[in-house]
């Protein structure tokens, strides 16, 4: 086991300085001078000098290896720069809003599989009747329901008809508990609806499928409980594609929820990312995608090692 967590926290590494090192690079790659845009003021053209004299400042008239160099060493030492834009620390940001965009996704999939796991099982036990007719029906329609759709209904239904939770908005923890969990009830359910509709599916799918195994009979055929037959050998083995969806799931959610905080007015650090990317600040853009893949990868590795928990033989094929 430790052998297959030293091999797979290896590749781990490599993919996130490949990806680093890869969005570094086509950043560079993009027309428009960062300078250049922070001068200009609309229609405007920035004084060349000033232009020129802020290039100097930021680094950019270095060559493209040594602001790269440059940016592994800071990364190495925790440093990743300060932004183009206020000159803030890179890190400060994104420690700032980081936890709410987990916070979010966090409590998506912690629902996502409250309700999608056991849904999911029913719906395998019991293939081609009603309750997994209506299960599928609207998990697809769970599915194909655009996010930004899902939360505009759920304002309208929660929040003024019924008025049950506030609309929208960020109050921290440490000032109103109360009041912070009623603002992320919505956004999370938002965003967990989409994330339930493909782990029920997956759960289905996988435990029909288990469901065929030779074991399976094996135990029936002795006369095993259906219950233990459920828990010991059906829904363990059937949780390990499960698992894995659901890691890939929230991974791509790190980086893609910003309809979510645009909706629901969250602060988190999608919508960062894209206020970076559309002043085409290089430091800020490149450390949250940094983390965005860290924890993308970390979240994979994490996977990998409870699914090698569930079936050991994993472990085993891979050293």
């Amino acid at each position: 086991m430790l052998r297959y967590i030293a091999y797979r926290s290896l590749i781990a590494l490599f993919l996130v300085w490949l990806v680093v090192s890869l969005v570094f690079l086509l950043l560079h790659l993009i027309p428009g001078d960062p300078a250049e845009l922070l001068l200009s003021q609309g229609n405007i053209a920035a004084d060349p000098q000033a232009v020129a004299a802020l290039r100097e400042k930021m680094g950019l008239n270095a060559p493209l290896w040594q602001q790269y160099i440059e940016h592994v060493t800071g990364v190495l030492t925790g440093d990743l720069g300060a932004s183009f834009r206020d000159r803030a620390p890179v890190m400060e940001q994104i420690l700032l809003r980081l936890p709410r965009t987990l916070e979010v996704i966090l409590a998506a999939a912690f629902l996502a599989a409250l309700f999608g796991v056991p849904l999911g099982t029913y719906a395998a036990i019991r293939a081609d009747g009603k309750i997994d007719a209506f299960v599928s029906l609207l998990s697809s329609v769970a599915l194909s329901t655009p996010v930004f759709v899902v939360g505009s209904v759920v304002i309208l239904i929660f929040a003024q008809q019924l008025q049950w939770l506030p609309a929208g908005g960020f109050v921290p923890f440490s000032e109103d508990p109360v009041q912070h969990l009623k603002l992320l009830i919505l956004p999370a359910g938002a965003v967990g609806l989409s994330v339930w509709a493909v782990i029920t599916r997956m759960t289905r799918a996988s435990v029909l499928e288990v469901l065929q195994r030779d074991y399976v009979r094996t135990a029936r055929a002795k006369g095993l409980p259906r219950g233990p037959i459920l828990r010991r050998h059906v829904v363990r083995n059937a949780l390990i594609p499960v698992l894995t969806v659901l890691g890939l799931e929230m991974g791509t959610l790190i980086g893609g929820t910003v309809l979510v905080e645009f909706v629901f007015n969250w602060p988190g650090l999608s919508g960062y990312l894209v206020a970076a990317v559309d002043a085409r600040d290089y430091p800020e853009v490149v450390g949250i995608v940094m983390v965005i893949s860290v924890l993308f990868v970390f979240l994979n590795l994490l996977v990998d090692v409870v699914n090698a928990l569930l079936d050991p033989r994993i472990s085993l094929g891979a050293s």
